[in-house]
C-alpha cells in the first residue's frame, strides 16, 4: 500500500500498486465503493498483465484518510487523485473508471491533462442532478445530518449486501458530500468536459442500463461508446470478459 498527502491537514489518500510496464493503469471507483475490490479481477486478466496498475480508494472510502472538513466535490476527488499520481511519479496514465469515479476522471484529465492519456468510462455520470432513482440522488436528498444520523443505516440495507459491503466501510458524513458534490457536478459539466477532450476515449454501458442518453453527439466528439451485453451497472462484473477486452483495447 502507498499514501499520498491530498490537504494541508496530513490527510492520505491511498492505493494497492502492481508493478510492471508504463504507460500505467490507474483504476477508480464509484461512490461508496472501492477500487480493488470492483478492478482487481480485471487487471489480473492474461491480456492485461504486465502494466503498472494504481488501485485508488477516494478520500473518504476504503483504505484512504476522511478528513471532516474535506468538501469531497468532485474537484476535491480529482485534487487528491492527481496528490496521488504526482507522488507516485505517474504520467499519460490510463484511467480505468467507474460510475463516479468516471467523473472524477472526468474532471481530471480536464485539469491535469499531463496526468492522463486514455479514459476508459463505466457508466460515468456525465450530468448534473441525475434522476431520482440514481443511488446519488438519494443520499443528497437528505441534509448532512439527518443522513449520518438517521438514514445512513437505511441506505446500507437498501442497496444490498454486495454493495454495503464496501459502502459501510466509506464515512458517512464523505458519503454524504461525495453524493451531493456528485449530483451537483463539474462547472463546467462533466459530458462539456469529456466531448471537449482530445485524449483516447471509451464509454462503457451495460445493455441493461438503457440507452446511453446524448450518445450521438458523444460520438461526434470522438467518443467510442459500447454497450456491453448481459451486463448492467457494474460490467466489470457482469461481463468481465467484454470489460477487459475494453480495457485492453481489443473490444
Amino acid at each position: 500500500m502507498q499514501q499520498a498527502t491530498f490537504d494541508n491537514r496530513g490527510s492520505h489518500i491511498r492505493w494497492t500498486e502492481v508493478p510492471g510496464a508504463d504507460p500505467a493503469r490507474v483504476y477508480l471507483h464509484g461512490l461508496g465503493s472501492m477500487s480493488a475490490v470492483y478492478h482487481a479481477h480485471i487487471a489480473a486478466r492474461p491480456e492485461l498483465t504486465g502494466r503498472r496498475s494504481l488501485f485508488v480508494d477516494l478520500p473518504g472510502h476504503g483504505t484512504s484518510d476522511r478528513p471532516a472538513d474535506f468538501g469531497y466535490t468532485l474537484e476535491d476527488h480529482a485534487g487528491a487523485v492527481a496528490a496521488a499520481l504526482d507522488a507516485a511519479k505517474v504520467a499519460g496514465a490510463e484511467l480505468v473508471a467507474h460510475s463516479m469515479g468516471g467523473a472524477v476522471a472526468i474532471v481530471l484529465a480536464h485539469r491535469r491533462p499531463d496526468l492522463v492519456s486514455r479514459l476508459v468510462l463505466t457508466e460515468a455520470n456525465l450530468d448534473a442532478f441525475p434522476p431520482s432513482t440514481a443511488a446519488s440522488s438519494g443520499i443528497a436528498a437528505h441534509g448532512e445530518d439527518e443522513f449520518v444520523e438517521r438514514e445512513h443505516a437505511r441506505v446500507l440495507e437498501a442497496v444490498g449486501p454486495l454493495w454495503a459491503a464496501t459502502m459501510r466501510l466509506a464515512e458517512p458524513r464523505a458519503l454524504h458530500r461525495s453524493a451531493v458534490g456528485l449530483r451537483k457536478g463539474s462547472d463546467p459539466v462533466m459530458r462539456t468536459l469529456l466531448e471537449g477532450l482530445t485524449v483516447d476515449r471509451v464509454f462503457l454501458q451495460g445493455e441493461h442500463s438503457g440507452e446511453l442518453a446524448g450518445r450521438e453527439r458523444l460520438e461526434a466528439a470522438g467518443v467510442r461508446v459500447v454497450t456491453v451485453p448481459g451486463a448492467g451497472h457494474n460490467v466489470m462484473f457482469d461481463n468481465p470478459d467484454a470489460f477487459a477486452a475494453a480495457v485492453a483495447g481489443t473490444h
